[in-house]
């Protein structure tokens, strides 16, 4: 939690965010809770229920508060770390082994990262590992289990409410697959009713707002459904194999990942072989069932990583126990690789103050100051304990490490590094002013709509214009072509007024968008 809170809101808002923000900030402003819009038009794709929580967040804190609509989101990273410690120690009855397993999991790369990049994805798998979490007790337990079955029904069903059945197969299945192989299921009849009743609370409580959709807009739920499942087959295809580097996604746990994924190096080490064998298998399962979809996606990979680190918990607590009397070199340098990466990052982390130098100015150079100290004092303390092989304290600072760069470096990444950025935040009070609408003519990117304010409808669609009835207007547009333009003046004069640049990085850059570039235009009709 510590390391999210502090300065999560100092990130831009992504593509991804954006439309959840706009559906949060419709549902406010316009009452759209049930049948949910993003720029005024239907938004079925995905599920309300992160765009719930951020508008209640938004009630609260205020619609244009950041940190506020990523709060729910960040709540569920901690939900994921408490549920994959809980987890852990039902598998374990170990609470420093699973709490190894918690820290793992919340420091994750793509753990933290899809709270940003895609933040469906963090509600509809934390949810789903509750539920899990559940399941296994109820799977475990003879008597008294129907407590587990009522909060594994409800948790399953806020996961579908929250990114549909996208956990039930990335999640639930492998671990349903894993717990068969390594446990089995026992007493199946005595459950069978607690498993059904189950399944229909979270029909219920998941599938109540895709049936009132489809029943109060029919028409445009089946359109909507029929593209997105049509994009599993089409969309983004990647060859089988795309998934194989699925390990890389943890992070700073990537070697430890790798290494503890290697099966017959493991087994004689493990303390508990049938949970490692579970946690495997649950992690093999997952990333198999993945790449069968043709459609594929880094981000699709992050509930690969929930029972990954479990699993490379594994190793840790193996290291923790036995790394002082480990004599093969074969054994100690991916340790001392691993660990002694992290250490010079922190260490070198000052030098590159010469290469951002003349940004560090005002607020920025005190940020950039407590992340040196920080990150290069922790480095040091990581290289001391790991030539005294006290692998526990190496953890510990790792993650402190992880902590630390996520409270002073985040700042820094509001260096402004291009000239010709320029924010469309303030355009809307100055089109007030002048009591001129907007319209959007060919697309607008999501992240241009959230930071104006409020909708700019589409007047330019499937090759005809709507034009509304005012003499004079303003256009947000990408640029517009000659021919577009001759056909255009001939009911209008046409005035350039602005360009709009929420890129941070210059033209030719990596992570330079010309999708985030709109040019103004003021149409009065001749």
């Amino acid at each position: 939690m510590l390391m999210l809170c502090i300065n999560i809101d100092v990130l831009d808002v992504t593509i991804m965010e954006a439309r959840n923000f706009i559906t949060a900030r419709e549902m406010i402003n316009d009452g759209n809770w049930l049948l949910t819009t993003m720029n005024g038009e239907p938004r079925y794709q995905k599920p309300p229920l992160p765009s719930w929580l951020a508008a209640i967040s938004g009630l609260f804190f205020g619609i244009k508060n950041i940190f506020a609509l990523r709060l729910p989101g960040i709540l569920m990273v901690a939900v994921t770390g408490i549920a994959s410690y809980v987890l852990s120690l039902k598998l374990l009855n170990n609470k420093a082994h699973a709490l190894i397993n918690g820290f793992i999991t919340i420091t994750s790369f793509y753990v933290i990262g899809i709270v940003i990049e895609a933040p469906w994805d963090i509600f509809t798998h934390g949810f789903m590992l509750v539920a899990i979490l559940h399941l296994f007790q109820l799977f475990e337990k003879n008597t008294n289990y129907w407590k587990h079955t009522f909060i594994a029904g409800v948790f399953f069903g806020l996961s579908i409410l929250s990114k549909g059945p996208i956990s039930l197969y990335a999640l639930l299945l492998p671990f349903l697959l894993a717990y068969g192989f390594s446990y089995k299921f026992k007493n199946l009849k005595a459950k069978a009713f607690s498993m059904f009743s189950f399944i229909i609370i979270a029909l219920l409580i998941g599938g109540w707002w895709y049936l009132y959709v489809r029943l109060e807009d029919p028409i445009t739920f089946a359109e909507i459904t029929s593209k997105e499942t049509g994009n599993w087959g089409s969309y983004n295809v990647r060859p089988f194999y795309y998934y194989w580097s699925f390990f890389t996604q943890s992070g700073l746990w990537t070697i430890p990942a790798f290494i503890a994924l290697l099966y017959p190096y493991m087994k004689s080490r493990v303390s508990n072989l049938k949970a490692y064998r579970f946690s495997f298998y649950w992690t093999i399962f997952a990333v198999i069932l993945l790449s069968i979809i043709p459609e594929k996606k880094s981000r699709y990979l992050m509930p690969v990583l929930i029972p990954m680190a479990i699993n490379t918990g594994f190793y840790i607590e193996y290291l923790i126990r036995k790394f002082k009397d480990l004599k093969d070199k074969k054994e100690t340098i991916p340790v001392y690789f691993n660990f002694g990466l992290i250490a010079s990052i922190g260490i070198l982390f000052p030098i590159a103050g010469f290469a951002i130098g003349p940004f560090l100015t005002g607020i920025i150079l005190w940020w950039f100051l407590l992340a040196s100290v920080l990150l290069f004092t922790i480095g040091i303390l990581i290289i001391i304990n790991l030539k005294r092989k006290r692998m526990k304290q190496v953890f510990y600072l790792s993650i402190a490490f992880m902590v630390a760069a996520l409270i002073s470096v985040l700042p820094l990444s509001n260096i402004q590094g291009q000239a010709d950025y320029n924010p469309i935040s303030s355009l809307k009070s100055q089109l007030e002013k002048e009591n001129l609408s907007i319209y959007s003519l060919n697309g607008v990117a999501p992240e241009m709509i959230w930071q104006y304010g409020a909708k700019i409808p589409l007047i330019h669609s499937d090759s005809t214009y709507n034009f509304p009835s005012e003499s004079k207007f303003a256009i947000l547009s990408k640029e517009l072509e000659d021919t577009q333009l001759e056909k255009l003046k001939t009911s209008y004069n046409i005035d350039k007024k602005e360009v709009f640049d929420l890129n941070k990085k210059a033209e030719g850059e990596r992570g330079h968008k010309k999708r985030l570039i709109s040019n103004l235009y003021i149409f009065t009709k001749k």
